[in-house]
Parts: structure tokens; C-alpha cells; sequence
């Protein structure tokens, strides 16, 4: 090999050499720009119902995403819309749609539903009741029925334990149950985790939860001998469920429109949903309306 030979050879080596350096660089570069490429700040307030399952997506959301600050907090379904509303968080949390709520200019607001929640009475295990008629359910929350001997359980006290005012979990339990009757007055409570602790260890109380809250310390009461699963709320043989709604007003920023969009992928809808208690959306063999209304899929 003469010297020309090898001087050509050398050249080529370093060009091959420095042109995998380019592409390196340019890789790492273009690896940079797309996990520096979202950031913002993303604020979810409203539904209890609605709360575990934003918080635990929006924790594998922010692991992907490290430069966006995502907070989720509870307040009620009324608290999301108002808040949203008036421009003081991204997302709106409502077990209910915004056209249920007054005083919410539902027209103003996007509605985004990200799963839904079954919804169902329970009981403290001492009552000795494990199914009650709807007119039965509807009688004990609005005072006609007092003890629980009266509809085949022990003799004591009902103790009625009912969500505050604004909740959408009341508002949803009550649509379907009292049906434009009056609740009795009783003890309120913010929160689905608040009632959950309270039932459990106050003799005679009823309440109502979403599914997800349900545990072994309770008893989930049967309505008309239907039980509250997932499968019968996906056709609506169980009454008493909810969308989960995340509402936005006007154009979403980047960061708020990509957690929306997370909330809605598989890994969220075909997982998480589902571990947590609650129903995919793209379960249901049904739909409902603001007013209510059910028409199979």
C-alpha cells in the first residue's frame, strides 16, 4: 500500500468517524428537545369520585412528562365546574354534566368524559340487610323509614349519612333514587372517603359510594335484587351510575390537552381504569344524556 493509499484511507475513516459523531449528537439532541418539549403547570379540581383515578394517571403522566406540574385535588363536583368556569384551574372534575349544575354556563365549557362510575347504597354489616327495593331505598332517605326491622333487618335506628350539597355523587344517587323527592336532613359529608370510614363504624348508617370506595368493611346493599358490578351498570341493569367528566374552558394549553388525551389511551382506559374500580368508557353499551336519558350504543 503507497503513502496516497493510506493518507485516503485515514481521510475516509475520520469523515465516517465524524459523521457518526453528527448523528449522535443530532439523536441526543433531538432526545433533549422532545422530553424538554412539554412543561406547564395542569390543575384538576372537583370530584372525590373522580380524584384517585386522575391522581394515580396524572402520576404516571408526570413520570413521562417530568417538566410538567400536575396537581389534583378534590371539592366536589360543584367546586370543578365553578372553578373551571371562572378560569381558576385547567380541568374541572364532575361526576355530573355541567348542564346539571346551576348557575354553570354549560355552552362555555368542553366536556371530556374519561370513564365512568357505578354508584350504590351501603350499609353498615351490623343492619342485617344486604338488598332493599328502590322504593325502599327512597323511603330511607326521605324519612319514612326509620328502623331498619322495617325492611327485614334488626331493629335499630337508621342513621343516615348523606353527601353535602354540591356533591355529584348526591346529585347522581339522588336522580336516580328519590327521583325529585326531598332528602330527609342528616349528617353530610365532603368526601366518598369521609362516608366510607363513617359507615363502617357507626351502627345503623347508610350512605351511598362510588364502587371504587367499596370495601370489605361495608356492605354493598343490591337494589331490587340486582347487584351493583360493573357489568350491569355497562348495560344499565344497575340505575344508579355516572360519567366521569373533565371539563375545560376554551383551547386547553399543550400540557392540559396532553393529560386529556392520556387519560383517554389504553394504557388508562384498558389498565388503570379498570384496577381502580371504575368502568372504560369504551365499556358501555349504553349512553346518557344531561337529561338523563339512556340509549343503547
Amino acid at each position: 500500500m503507497n503513502n496516497g493509499t493510506k493518507l485516503a484511507m485515514g481521510i475516509a475513516a475520520i469523515s465516517l468517524l465524524l459523521v457518526g459523531c453528527g448523528k449522535a449528537t443530532s439523536s441526543t439532541s433531538s432526545s433533549k428537545t422532545s422530553s424538554a418539549a412539554l412543561s406547564g403547570k395542569v390543575t384538576a379540581v372537583g370530584s372525590t369520585a373522580l380524584q384517585p383515578l386522575a391522581a394515580k394517571a396524572g402520576s404516571q403522566f408526570t413520570a413521562k412528562n417530568s417538566k410538567v406540574n400536575l396537581t389534583v385535588q378534590g371539592g366536589g363536583s360543584g367546586t370543578g365546574l365553578s372553578q373551571v368556569q371562572s378560569g381558576a384551574v385547567s380541568i374541572g372534575d364532575s361526576d355530573i354534566f355541567a348542564e346539571e349544575k346551576a348557575g354553570i354556563k354549560a355552552s362555555e365549557l368542553t366536556d371530556h368524559k374519561v370513564a365512568v362510575v357505578g354508584m350504590g347504597p351501603v350499609v353498615n354489616k351490623d343492619t342485617g340487610v344486604k338488598n332493599l327495593k328502590m322504593s325502599q331505598l327512597k323511603e330511607i332517605f326521605t324519612g319514612k323509614i326509620t328502623n331498619w326491622k322495617m325492611v327485614g333487618g334488626k331493629d335499630q335506628k337508621i342513621v343516615i349519612i348523606n353527601r353535602a350539597q354540591g356533591s355529584g355523587t348526591r346529585a347522581t344517587f339522588e336522580n336516580a333514587v328519590l327521583k325529585g323527592a326531598t332528602a330527609v336532613k342528616s349528617q353530610e359529608q365532603d368526601s366518598n372517603g369521609a362516608v366510607q370510614k363513617i359507615v363502617a363504624t357507626t351502627p345503623g348508617a347508610v350512605s351511598y359510594l362510588a364502587f371504587s370506595y367499596f370495601t370489605n368493611k361495608l356492605q354493598a346493599v343490591s337494589v331490587d335484587n340486582v347487584t351493583p358490578t360493573d357489568n350491569n351498570v355497562e348495560t344499565n341493569k344497575w340505575k344508579i351510575w355516572s360519567y366521569e367528566h373533565m371539563y375545560t374552558k376554551g383551547t386547553p394549553d399543550k400540557a392540559t390537552a396532553a393529560f386529556l388525551k392520556y387519560m383517554s389511551s389504553k394504557d388508562v382506559q384498558s389498565s388503570l381504569v379498570k384496577d381502580m374500580g371504575y368502568i372504560s368508557i369504551h365499556d358501555m353499551k349504553v349512553s346518557k344524556d344531561a337529561k338523563g336519558t339512556v340509549t343503547n350504543n
